[in-house]
């Protein structure tokens, strides 16, 4: 009985390969190289962009970090995915003309409440006929009695949003972008 010896084939098989590959030039472009310079150039991919703040209208120059809606949550992340699990509940900050857009609007809001605040009318229908006074939609505005002195309250001119609260210190408002996982300014309840 014969056996046929194929290692040596092999070997060769695979000798030949290698130096195929080197001797067409595989891999010896390098970023840089002017090679394929008479063809289409290629450019270079899309890499995505910081979006830029810059003084709104009554801000000085320095800019200060921008405001967005408080969220409640740990000052230190977690190590049981508390943050990436609850991610979506956190509101999106505003930037550029946007931001402008959502300090004036937050200006406007705390300036028709601060009335009603002086007088201490913190009746949640009061808020809402104040806020619709703005041109708001009634339909937009939600309006919630907090405690016995105070008012919260929410705007969905998405995708603007404005929330805040009335109490007997101070009237508050904040403008953001929406939530990340839908449209529209309601926190989201439920996630992955």
């Amino acid at each position: 009985m014969t056996m046929i010896r194929t290692t040596g084939v092999r070997r060769g098989m695979l000798l030949i390969a290698v130096l195929a590959m080197l001797a067409a030039g595989c891999g010896t472009h390098r970023p840089g190289d002017n090679a394929g310079a008479d063809g289409p150039s290629r450019t270079a991919a899309a890499t995505p962009s910081t979006p830029v703040d810059f003084p709104c209208p009554g801000e000085s120059p320095t800019l200060a970090p921008p405001t967005t809606a408080d969220a409640p949550g740990p000052a230190a992340p977690p190590t049981d995915h508390y943050a990436e699990n609850h991610g979506f509940m956190v509101p999106l900050p505003l930037h550029g003309r946007h931001r402008c857009d959502g300090l004036a609007a937050a200006g406007r809001v705390e300036g028709a409440l601060e009335p009603l605040r002086e007088r201490g009318d913190f009746d949640p229908e009061s808020t809402r006929n104040a806020l619709t006074q703005l041109g708001y939609p009634a339909r937009k505005v939600q309006t919630y009695q907090n405690g016995p002195t105070g008012v919260s309250f929410l705007i969905d001119a998405f995708p603007l949003c404005v929330e805040g609260t009335m109490n007997r210190a101070s009237t508050l408002a904040d403008a953001f972008a929406g939530y990340p996982d839908h449209s529209g300014c309601d926190r989201p309840t439920g996630g992955h």
